[in-house]
């Protein structure tokens, strides 16, 4: 088992700066602001759609795409706007976008669960479990063919781990040694169905080994642990030794969608994971070393509020999308 204690040791921070240190925090930070935000602009009628949320799981994004260059790109899910904020997104080009505004990411026209900006390195999420994983294979190959150092990193859940797509696309990117870090965010759920139910292997990495690759678990809400896993992973990808499955264990704070209550979510384990929020765990780390204290961490706090309610503003004054909109972008 890997270890899963309350804190982040200094020691093992010892080789980072307080200014990346201080980023990271930041980052996280702003990517709860922004779900917590958005969870009651949907509450209140505000916004179309439906929304599936990744509070508790910033130190997957965070961590994973810190560690890629900027022209390397992701695949995501339903369950995206981490992993568009980490990797470049801005609040306002989201919102605009969850708003249905054809000034959004995605011209209005994908909503939560399809946010991306392809010019930012992130495919537009796909909402079919599992679809991300040979697309992902597809765009590597693409990268191989043209001789870049580029890779690819592919997030999906562990009901994903389930699906014929994530053998087929795994198995194609292994046996052409693509370069593809494929990332599994195991927060113990495929919807409301826990993955103790699904599967007799106690760990989703162990799967590595059918297709000759290696797997590796990780202590996803550790940002630091996340990081190193992935810089890693591409180091290998980059040397042609990939592709590699990190398996991130986290956990949702929220129920599967908005509409989810959760209750299938034991108090214990509730109680468990919260402690090991990934947030908050690098917030003590940072208090533990200097770099921080409860005053500057507020601080932190308040700027990501101050910021995400400048976006909202923004997005109250963009323009509905036009009836004509409806017969643009249209292919088949």
């Amino acid at each position: 088992m890997i270890e899963q204690t309350t804190e982040i040791s200094v020691e093992s921070a010892s080789g980072y700066s307080e200014e990346f240190l201080n980023d990271l925090y930041a980052r996280m930070v702003f990517v709860r602001e922004f779900e917590e935000g958005v969870k009651f602009l949907f509450l209140e009628g505000t916004m179309p759609g439906t929304i599936h949320q990744c509070q508790g799981q910033e130190g997957t994004a965070v961590g994973v795409c810190t560690a890629l260059e900027n022209d390397d790109y992701i695949t995501s899910t339903f369950r995206g706007h981490g992993h568009a904020l980490a990797k470049g997104l801005t609040p306002e080009e989201l919102l605009f976008e969850l708003s249905g505004a054809g000034t959004g990411c995605c011209k209005g026209k994908g909503g939560s669960m399809h946010v991306g900006n392809f010019d930012k390195g992130m495919i537009p999420g796909i909402a079919i479990v599992g679809g991300g994983i040979p697309l992902a294979a597809g765009m590597a190959l693409a990268f191989k063919m043209k001789q870049t150092s580029q890779l690819v990193a592919c997030f999906f859940g562990d009901g994903a781990t389930s699906e014929g797509a994530f053998h087929e696309g795994i198995n194609l990117a292994a046996i052409w040694d693509l370069s593809v870090i494929y990332v599994c965010e195991n927060n113990l759920y495929g919807a409301s169905t826990s993955f103790n139910k699904v599967t007799r292997v106690e760990r989703i990495s162990e799967r590595a080994s059918a297709f000759g690759i290696r797997g590796e678990t990780v202590d996803g809400n550790n940002v630091l642990k996340v990081y190193e896993a992935t810089k890693q992973a591409a180091e290998e990808c980059r040397a042609g030794e990939g592709p590699v499955l990190l398996e991130l264990l986290t956990y949702r704070r929220t129920g599967h969608s908005r509409r989810d209550p959760g209750h299938y979510q034991a108090k214990d384990e509730k109680e468990y994971w919260f402690a090991r929020d990934p947030i908050e765990r690098l917030g003590r780390l940072l208090v533990a070393r200097g770099d921080a204290n409860e005053d500057s961490l507020e601080a932190v706090r308040s700027e990501a509020e101050r910021r995400f309610d400048q976006a909202v503003e923004a997005a109250r004054q963009e323009p509905e999308p036009e009836v004509a909109d409806l017969l643009t972008d249209v292919y088949a």
